[in-house]
């Protein structure tokens, strides 16, 4: 205290302060609140980060590198959960086609300044630095050659060597917004049943959504967006499965395990990928892709055989193969199994009839219903196998350039908390590696 005592005596000696130097010995450590003094307490962050996910750990050390001293606070009891299970462990971590047509939001150009300011050769040049081998599938898909764990590996040892600190196990309680120069909010939370109380300039929130609870998904983002004011956009499950009753429900426990390539259309929107049938009814790449797009009531168009013109076909084959069964001709280009349930539903009356005794008619019909399979899903599987979360904190409160909220200086929201959702395939990551890198250039 030798080197600051004369400032503090100088304040003592202020009318707001009146003493002597005498006391001011005693009373110093008391007084001398300086800004520098509570930017290195022990409590005291230049960012805090809440969750240690893909945008977490990115923010984290962006900012770091800049001098920052960052600290990040993890719920669960491992970070990087949905990492480690993304691309059934290989982590599909980036897509080589990123655009901004492949994400959602109620602000479609809101994703722009961001994927412009980090794109996908921007990571995947780290990856390569780091020396992990990747390989790309179909669609541009990137995956690990090896294991999602080299990406997380990648992350942590990035945030080691600019010295942020990441602490797991924590349960946050309270946020409060304070007035001080140097620290704008207090948090109050637990680590291992231990109370603790941190103060930081700048908050960062990604915490994720509801997507996957058992991964850590959990709607504290948005309890904090509200109690600072900031506008949400309403939440569903996206990425996820469908779901049906009645008959449906039944031809999808017996097909369950079968998938095809298909192209299936909702509102406009269509993707052509496999699709799996399950006990409960619909997955596959296809269907999350679709399931974005779709609202309760809608109807979903599965075409079952996406590369052939099938009225044309079944005609053509009635001419040239008319004692074949209709069964035995479609057999030829689908599973058997699936053909027997499609014969139940559009041709009963004639499972045994050779092609010669259908009407031309009838050829054109049973072609449009597999060209146009029209099925009404009942619901989704919901947040428990959604891959993400589609709505969220809305991006009119929010700065596209630096993700802080517009009117709360020093809160910032990241990653998949936003009303920003991409495409399967990489693209959700994407968008957790460029808001997490925009934020961590400025807070």
């Amino acid at each position: 205290m030798n080197e600051t005592l004369p400032y503090v005596v100088d304040r003592l000696k202020s009318k707001a302060y009146p003493c002597t130097p005498e006391t001011a010995k005693i009373t110093a450590p008391l007084i001398y609140t300086d800004i520098n003094i509570v930017k290195h307490a022990s409590n005291h962050y230049d960012v805090i980060i809440l969750g240690a996910g893909a945008s977490g750990l990115l923010c984290a050390f962006t900012a770091a590198r800049r001098g920052r001293k960052v600290l990040v606070l993890e719920k669960s009891n491992k970070v990087g959960k949905k990492i480690l299970m993304s691309g059934g462990g290989r982590c599909n971590f980036i897509n080589y086609y990123v655009e901004p047509d492949h994400f959602i939001s109620a602000n479609p150009h809101f994703c722009k300044a961001a994927l412009t300011r980090y794109s996908q050769w921007d990571f995947i040049a780290m990856v390569e630095q780091h020396g992990i081998e990747f390989e790309e599938r179909k669609h541009g898909q990137l995956f690990c050659q090896h294991s999602a764990k080299d990406i997380l590996n990648m992350l942590l040892h990035e945030c080691e060597q600019v010295g942020v600190e990441i602490k797991t196990r924590c349960q946050l309680d309270e946020v409060k917004a304070v007035q001080a120069t140097a620290s704008r909010y207090q948090l109050s939370f637990s680590q291992n049943n231990q109370p603790l109380s941190l103060v930081c300039e700048t908050l960062v929130v990604a915490t994720g959504a509801l997507s996957i609870p058992t991964l850590g998904g959990s709607g504290i983002g948005y309890d904090i967006a509200q109690q600072f004011d900031v506008a949400l956009v309403e939440r569903k499950a996206g990425l996820v499965p469908f779901m049906f009753s009645g008959n449906l429900k039944s031809i999808c426990e017996r097909l369950s395990g079968l998938a095809l390539e298909v192209d299936v259309t909702c509102k406009q929107q269509s993707f052509k990928e496999n699709l799996l049938f399950t006990h409960r009814g619909l997955s596959g790449p296809v269907i999350l892709q679709i399931s974005n797009y779709w609202s309760p009531g809608d109807e979903v168009i599965i075409n079952l055989l996406p590369d052939d013109d099938v009225a044309q076909w079944l005609l053509n084959a009635k001419q040239q193969q008319g004692k074949s069964l209709l069964k035995t001709l479609l057999s030829q280009k689908m599973a058997k199994s699936l053909v027997s349930e499609i014969q139940n539903l559009w041709w009963p009356e004639l499972a045994t009839a050779p092609l010669s005794d259908f009407s031309d008619k009838k050829l054109v019909f049973i072609a449009q219903q597999i060209s146009h399979w029209r099925i009404k899903p009942s619901a989704t599987e919901g947040y428990r196998t959604a891959e993400v979360t589609l709505g969220g904190v809305d991006t009119d409160g929010i700065s596209s350039k630096t993700m802080e909220a517009k009117q709360q200086p020093g809160l910032f929201f990241i990653g998949e908390v936003l009303d920003v959702t991409g495409h399967l395939g990489g693209y959700n990551f994407q968008w957790a590696w460029s808001s997490g890198y925009s934020a961590g250039l400025v807070v």
